[in-house]
């Protein structure tokens, strides 16, 4: 399996979306998301990375606040409050949800 970005945002385009589900195996699936305006994301039930594909923003991240850029990696929890802002209009980042609803931290808890 291999992933361009430039291909992976042309097929975004095309589908007039925000974010695509690109790639699935087991609990991993790999989406790409170029947000628009502002980031409306939600906390997700999975732990997830962020590998920042093009452009820069800023992120929140709990009460956290980071620059990114491209080649940057994220690591958020599940049930995190997480987003970008400031973010410039070429801006786009691969997303990798795995492992169970919960979190790893979750299971490991158990």
């Amino acid at each position: 399996m291999k992933l361009n970005v430039t291909e992976s945002l042309t097929l975004l385009d095309e589908k007039k979306a925000l974010f695509l589900n690109l790639f699935s195996h087991g609990s991993l699936e790999v989406e790409i998301y170029r947000p628009r305006e502002v980031d409306l994301q939600q906390p997700h039930a999975r732990d997830e990375l962020y590998v920042i594909a093009t452009g820069q923003s800023r992120f929140m991240l709990g009460d956290g606040e980071h620059t990114v850029v491209a080649g940057d990696v994220l690591f958020v929890p599940a049930h995190t409050e997480h987003r970008f802002v400031q973010f410039s209009e070429d801006f786009s980042t691969w997303v990798f949800f795995y492992g169970p609803a919960g979190g790893e931290a979750a299971m490991a808890a158990k």
